[in-house]
């Protein structure tokens, strides 16, 4: 198995992960040898993300107009395992593995039909104000639902 920062070992953190967004690899998507371009994955972990937040009923604030917070994105990362192609179906997972004050530590999984790793990756979200644009902690309630979607290592 490749050398991953934020992986300790594969197999106890592939455990970690239940939710997952299945996506086909559209042609739009890849490049000119017909693999999956390396800027697309990102894309998948934002529909897998949305997907995951709708799931545990986050969406629902973040979309109202009258809401005062949003996610944003810190920072992702990913890291490329296997080639992937024009029509593969792919299922992308996606778990809590820190929560902070405002923010979220999120790891991503993209496993081919064969179950086997395509990339992997993981990346900070942080609630801010929508008028102020500065971070707001999360509320008790929020952290205790955070909290029970992640997976202990």
């Amino acid at each position: 198995m490749k050398n991953i920062s934020y992986i300790k070992d594969f197999a106890k953190w592939k455990e970690g992960f239940s939710f997952y967004q299945e996506i086909t690899v559209r042609f739009s998507e890849t490049d000119m040898y017909g693999h999956l371009n390396n800027t697309v994955p990102f894309t998948y972990y934002e529909v897998a993300r949305i997907e995951f937040f709708k799931h545990l009923g986050f969406m629902n604030s973040w979309l109202n107009p009258n809401g005062e917070k949003i996610p944003v994105v810190a920072d992702l990362q990913c890291d490329f395992w296997k080639q992937v192609y024009f029509g593969e179906t792919l299922r992308i997972f996606v778990k809590v593995h820190h929560v902070g004050t405002s923010s979220l530590d999120l790891h991503y999984l993209a496993v081919n039909v064969k179950d086997e790793p395509v990339f992997t990756g993981r990346g900070a979200a942080v609630q801010i104000s929508k008028v102020t644009g500065k971070s707001v902690p999360w509320t008790d309630e929020e952290k205790e639902e955070w909290s029970r979607c992640m997976y202990l290592e």
